[in-house]
């Protein structure tokens, strides 16, 4: 099954700061990633033009494209009425970058997003912000679930993802509601199969997957993506330098705030006893965190 995504234009807006692993079995992946900086500003409108195929992609599913892709501006305003009121909803960012960095960064084909489920702009579904899977280099799979949070703190943030995947393991969601967890979001990848434009061939691959039998001769685990958002503070000062050594303080700051939180990461997984899990956390600072993360909101919702 290919990846829904057109092109790895999206990888363009970043530097890539390098990978982490926290266990010696290479189990929990950190990558770090800056924005590209312009004239000692992040660049967020090259992100924001990046999010734009991205987000039509990550918003609807392959049948509607299909049935649209004859129509690319039918076909951009449907996926922009499944964005949510930017100024409402500050998850909605973070989902959209976390599709986009699985799919892109990670290779990891997207199965369902929270967005295609949703029936109106004012419908919520609880669960997971996307699911997406991984085939191994052993020929093993990995249902990977979604997991997005955009804060001021970066500690809040952490906290908070990890809070919310134990809540999703345990099938209870944060209003103590049932209908959540990995057995429902499961069960909702193979109901909303007949909605997507898979052949039969991909059709049967993804619920062999999803629900593995003795007659397959591969093995499958769940694991989680997150993508953590946090607001960085840029000192006046720092503006003031040249644009080669503001580029290199701040990418030594995103390596030193995201590095120095990585025994809190540990503390988290072990609490909610999570370590049979793989993880793959993606990191991202913004300045001005609200007022950018609803600036781009708005900018590829218009």
């Amino acid at each position: 099954m290919k990846l829904s995504i057109n092109d790895f234009d999206f990888l363009d807006s970043f530097d890539d700061l390098g990978e982490h692993y926290l266990d010696s079995h290479y189990k929990h992946k950190i990558s770090l990633f800056s924005l590209k900086i312009n004239a000692n500003d992040f660049d967020y409108q090259n992100l924001q033009d990046n999010l734009l195929e991205p987000m039509v992609n990550f918003s609807l599913s392959r049948a509607v494209k299909a049935e649209y892709a004859d129509k690319p501006a039918k076909l951009s305003k449907k996926a922009r009425e499944k964005f949510i009121e930017y100024v409402r909803n500050k998850g909605e960012l973070g989902e959209l970058i976390l599709y986009s960095f699985l799919e892109s960064h990670l290779n990891a084909p997207k199965i369902l997003s929270k967005l295609e489920l949703k029936t109106s702009t004012s419908h919520y579904v609880n669960g997971a912000d996307g699911v997406h899977f991984l085939k191994l280099q052993n020929g093993d799979y990995q249902i990977i679930f979604g997991e997005s949070k955009t804060e001021v703190g970066i500690t809040r943030g952490i906290s908070n993802a990890f809070k919310s995947i134990s809540e999703f393991k345990a099938g209870v969601n944060n209003k103590g509601a049932k209908k959540s967890g990995l057995p429902y979001e499961k069960s909702l990848i193979s109901d909303h199969l007949a909605n997507e434009t898979f052949s039969d061939d991909e059709k049967q691959f993804v619920k062999s997957i999803i629900y593995p039998s003795r007659k397959d001769n591969f093995y499958v685990d769940d694991a989680f993506g997150i993508f953590i958002g946090y607001e960085m503070k840029i000192e006046d000062s720092d503006k003031t330098l040249p644009n080669s050594e503001f580029r290199e303080k701040i990418k030594k700051k995103i390596k030193a705030e995201v590095e120095g939180k990585f025994s809190h990461i540990l503390k988290k997984i072990t609490q909610y006893d999570l370590s049979g899990h793989n993880f793959y956390i993606y990191f991202l600072p913004i300045t001005d965190l609200n007022k950018n993360r609803k600036l781009i909101q708005k900018g590829i919702t218009l």
